[in-house]
């Protein structure tokens, strides 16, 4: 198998008799080798799931070109976006994929998949949410603003079934697993939200379910480990967190590719996944639009979304990308700050590589070894992003910005001070970016954040936070 990527990028070769691969930097007309990997197995170690990438530094100015790409390369046309995405996994794996993108084109246009779909996201997901106007969130910021600011409006898929977004996508790729013929089907979670979403998806469709996770994670979100068993899912314990999670659950699918079923939920890994996932969420944009219409005749005027891989932030902006009077706002985990070595701000502080089957933005050292992520939101704990995120970062089509683990948890707990909503940490992000956001607005600007998931596996972690005391700080008598 060749992969051939962007000349000016990257070049990688497999050789068909010794299994060589050999990756490069054009340079000019120059190539410069950057990784060599021994043979298939090694690649799937390396390239699939290992803490090491291939590195491509990352260019000092973003390439004129990409801001006029073709709205073919922008939709991820044979899975690339601009100079992102692509499938670099060993040749055992091309086949498979190639059947599963075969099937994903089948089921956009299949009336029935499409029916029993919007079915099961109606009678058993919960759908549509609902379009929340928090309105002491929005006094809030106007009170300390001489009573200038926008209108907020909260996206609320925290009240989808499992309690996140993550349902919308589990559903849909579980019945494409059935239709495939798979009796199994193996997953990886970080904060737990996709492991219920896949767990309940299986139990549902009566599939064998296995969930990797990381055993870091499980002593902080035990709540949801709880969940997935009485769901009836197999949960494997790894050591670490979601990033080894994810490459041992993909150890796991290529030992058995003809009877099991990779479920991703991240808009990340080889093509097509991630633009499957992003289908599959498009749904939360799709509603929005519709409810924005419905509710102030307009569209909204910005788009927030927390950004770990990017599956919540994608399905709120996909609808949207083309209309470029919506800003779109991407928050990711700055952590203890983006000069510290502990925080997940991929698209601030990450040079572009390949982990996990695609090319994307990475936090990565020089040597290209995987630097460990870190956030008080477990679902943002991920090393990488979606192809897609950053093609929108390198064309300036997105904004992307990030605060801290305090930050988001002042947030959570403002939210359940003012609105009687416990958002996730992962979702209290985006919420939290609004300190910033809310000042540099007009009056009657429409700003729709959303609220991938609920907080009450975090709920413990949040009451014990000692930085930003409740009751000091949004006692619950306070007026709006």
């Amino acid at each position: 198998m060749a992969c051939n990527m962007r000349t000016d990028l990257l070049i990688s070769q497999i050789c068909p008799t010794s299994g060589h691969v050999s990756v490069k930097r054009r340079i000019g007309n120059a190539s410069v080798v950057r990784a060599v990997v021994v043979d298939h197995n090694s690649l799937v170690k390396n390239i699939i799931g290992s803490t090491s990438s291939l590195i491509m530094k990352r260019p000092t100015l973003p390439n004129p070109q990409l801001v006029e790409e073709t709205d073919n390369e922008r939709k991820g046309c044979k899975g690339k976006f601009g100079r992102f995405g692509g499938k670099f996994v060993p040749e055992t794996l091309i086949s498979c994929l190639s059947n599963l993108e075969a099937e994903f084109n089948l089921v956009l246009h299949d009336a029935q998949f499409q029916a029993e779909l919007a079915t099961a996201l109606r009678d058993y997901v919960g759908r549509e949410t609902p379009l929340y106007f928090a309105e002491r969130l929005t006094n809030h910021y106007k009170k300390n603003n001489n009573g200038e600011g926008p209108e907020i409006y909260l996206k609320r898929e925290d009240l989808n079934h499992g309690g996140a977004h993550k349902i919308n996508n589990a559903i849909a790729q579980a019945m494409i697993a059935k239709r495939l013929g798979r009796k199994s089907i193996v997953a990886a979670t970080g904060a737990g939200q996709h492991g219920v979403a896949t767990a309940a998806a299986c139990a549902k469709l009566s599939l064998q379910c296995t969930i990797f996770m990381g055993t870091k994670d499980m002593e902080k979100q035990s709540s949801n480990l709880v969940l997935m068993k009485l769901l009836g899912a197999e949960v494997k314990s790894v050591d670490g967190n979601f990033k080894e999670a994810t490459s041992e659950a993909f150890r796991e699918w290529v030992g058995n590719l003809e009877s099991s079923y990779y479920l991703t939920g991240t808009v990340v890994g080889p093509h097509p996944c991630p633009s499957m996932v992003r289908e599959f969420q498009s749904v939360i944009g799709k509603e929005t639009r519709r409810q924005a219409m419905d509710k102030w005749g307009g569209k909204p005027d910005v788009l927030v979304a927390c950004v770990g891989s990017g599956s919540n932030a994608l399905g709120l902006f996909h609808e949207f990308i083309k209309e470029k009077d919506v800003r779109l706002i991407g928050v990711e985990a700055g952590g203890f700050g983006l000069e510290s070595d502990k925080h997940s701000a991929t698209l601030a502080k990450g040079d572009v590589g390949v982990y996990h089957g695609t090319m994307s933005y990475l936090l990565q050292d020089e040597e290209g070894q995987i630097i460990r992520p870190h956030s008080v939101g477990v679902g943002l704990e991920y090393p990488a992003v979606g192809p897609e995120l950053s093609f929108l970062k390198d064309t300036g089509r997105a904004e992307y910005y990030s605060v801290t683990d305090k930050e988001a948890l002042n947030a959570c707990q403002m939210l359940c001070r003012l609105e009687g909503i416990i958002p996730s940490l992962e979702a209290s992000h985006a919420l939290a970016f609004l300190n910033k956001l809310c000042p540099t607005l007009p009056t009657g600007t429409k700003v729709v954040v959303n609220c991938s998931g609920r907080g009450d596996k975090d709920a413990e972690m949040i009451l014990n936070h000692k930085y930003y005391p409740m009751e000091k700080q949004f006692p619950a008598s306070q007026n709006s």
